[in-house]
């Protein structure tokens, strides 16, 4: 047999903090053949990025340190060389591309410059080269004329366009190893599979070998050749794909593949008072230019939709980014100026004053989709939940307030002792949970979810999901749920509105739209999401 392009062997991860040590991988060892593609899988916290950053030994030393293992690439010990030698293989024989682009990507640089800066670095090219090669990468990842992209900075770019520029980042001195942490959880399930189905092609291309950081099963599924499961720093299950999905054996494994979202929403009722409805909302930005800043035209971001929510239900609101679902939700929270007739419980708010508004926002509440970014870091979780009672209810005093907090963190499943606690001590899917305690503590009558659990684990997602439909069918709640996960959608939603371009381009009953979907476009983002491979090429732009 041939030896392994890359060897982990025992390899532990400690972190020390003054006097504080912390385990975060305890004896791992797997190895990567050529052209193969191997997934470490597990939630957050397992230890599967800090394994991968390992390799390249891209750790916070000397805070974090190896007390045991070898990390053997290409009869090299990585782990033993020094800062000098290890760059020669950064970037060069070992890449990796990271979960979100637009912070792995410098926003005041060119895309041009970014990947070129790869380029010079290791094969020292000529400007005139170097603009060929990043011409020839960015085709090659499947970037539309990308000589007009070369001038582009990161943020005019899309989120698959931003993956594919890290992609050929990447790429682009050929490397024998290709580590992807989590390199579609940011994205929509259409461009996942673009992305994956681009990985694929390169992979077999180039004879790559790949490390796949991941904690959703269905990609692991389709593109790896084999399984390492990991729980706690360490490696509990190992095997080929095939036989971990079919057999799994460790509780830990069936846990997993036990935790997508399940069950299904809160039976409609066609009597229910509408608590909030909307008649051709309409949400266009100016487009200006020249000296005198004329409007030329305008992005139509909302494009004349019709929506009605009603008590105790949810309407589902799916599509790409870009196609003005969260637009749609702050017009009709007028946190967005709009045109068109917005009502809500019979009264038509459209042409209400901010200050006019402000009574009804305790009634009318959002749950956004980043928790860690939506909670202050500087403010307790006690005073987070109260903030808005402090607004809505200026007579209520110390004690009560500090009680309604107590009675609102019981409610999503967290210990009310935990109010004098900050953030950044809580999981991703504790912080989310205090998300809605912050919405529910007001006791709002209409609720918009953003995206509330797309950057959260599996496991995590399901426990959110039956909080919601529990919290719902207890206090009678509408729901505005706003994804691009249409499993999630497909467990919450009575009513689904697909969007694409800012308009619609089908609604109707869940059951309806996911099972027997019309239109071309809603046909794609189903097969993206339920099956990766039957996505239709073609059907959704870049």
């Amino acid at each position: 047999m041939t030896s392994p392009l890359l060897s982990v062997e025992d390899l532990s991860v400690d972190f020390r903090q003054s006097d504080n040590v912390t385990h975060a991988v305890r004896g791992v060892s797997f190895d990567i053949a050529r052209g193969e593609t191997v997934a470490l899988v597990g939630e957050s916290g397992s230890g599967k990025s800090v394994t991968a950053l390992s390799v390249l030994k891209l750790l916070p030393y000397p805070a974090a340190s190896h007390p045991s293992g070898r990390i053997v690439f290409k009869g090299e010990n990585l782990l033993a060389q020094d800062e000098t030698a290890i760059r020669k293989v950064r970037g060069n024989d070992i890449t990796m591309v990271f979960q979100e682009p637009m912070t792995s990507l410098n926003p005041l640089h060119t895309v041009e410059k970014q990947i070129g800066e790869i380029i010079k670095l290791h094969e020292g090219l000529s400007e005139r080269k170097v603009r060929e090669r990043v011409i020839d990468l960015l085709n090659q990842v499947g970037i539309a004329e990308p000589e007009t992209r070369l001038k582009s900075f990161p943020h005019q770019l899309s989120g698959g366009q931003r993956q594919r520029v890290m992609i050929a980042m990447a790429l682009a001195n050929e490397p024998d190893l290709l580590i992807a942490d989590e390199p579609t959880t940011a994205l929509d399930v259409t461009v996942q599979a673009q992305i994956l189905k681009l990985l694929r092609d390169l992979q077999q291309r180039m004879n790559m070998a790949v490390l796949l950081i991941t904690h959703d099963l269905a990609i692991v599924r389709k593109v790896s050749d084999r399984v390492c499961v990991m729980s706690q720093g360490e490696i509990v299950e190992r095997g080929e794909t095939r036989e971990i999905f079919d057999n799994p054996q460790h509780p830990y494994t069936r846990h997993l593949l036990a935790a997508e979202p399940k069950g299904e929403p809160p039976s409609a009722d066609p009597t229910a008072p509408v608590v909030l409805e909307a008649d051709d909302l309409k949400v266009w930005f100016p487009i200006k230019r020249g000296l005198l800043k004329r409007t030329i035209g305008h992005i139509k971001a909302v494009d004349g939709i019709d929506i009605k929510v009603r008590a105790g239900q949810t309407v589902g609101v799916v599509g790409e980014s870009g196609s003005g679902k969260t637009t749609l939700g702050l017009a009709v929270l007028r946190l967005l100026s709009s045109k068109g007739r917005i009502v809500y419980l019979g009264r038509e708010i459209d042409g209400y004053s901010f200050k006019k508004m402000r009574p009804l926002r305790s009634e009318m509440q959002i749950v956004f989709q980043d928790p860690y970014g939506s909670l202050s870091p500087r403010m307790a979780v006690g005073d987070i939940i109260g903030e808005g009672l402090e607004i809505h209810g200026a007579r209520m005093g110390y004690d009560a307030r500090r009680a309604r907090v107590a009675e609102a963190l019981l409610e999503v499943g967290l210990d009310p002792s935990a109010m004098d606690r900050y953030p950044h001590e809580f999981s991703g899917g504790q912080r989310q949970r205090i998300a809605i305690a912050r919405a529910l503590v007001l006791k709002p009558k209409f609720l918009m979810l953003d995206e509330p659990t797309s950057a959260l684990d599996m496991s995590v997602q399901a426990q959110i999901v039956d909080l919601l439909r529990d919290l719902q069918r207890r206090h009678d709640l509408a729901y505005l749920f706003i994804s691009h996960d249409l499993k999630v959608v497909r467990a919450l939603a009575n009513d689904v509105i697909v969007m694409r371009e800012g308009k619609v381009v089908e609604h109707g009953p869940a059951a309806q739209v996911f099972d027997a979907p019309r239109t071309d476009y809603t046909k794609a983002l189903m097969a993206a999401a339920f099956d990766i491979e039957a996505s239709p090429e073609g059907v959704v732009a870049q």
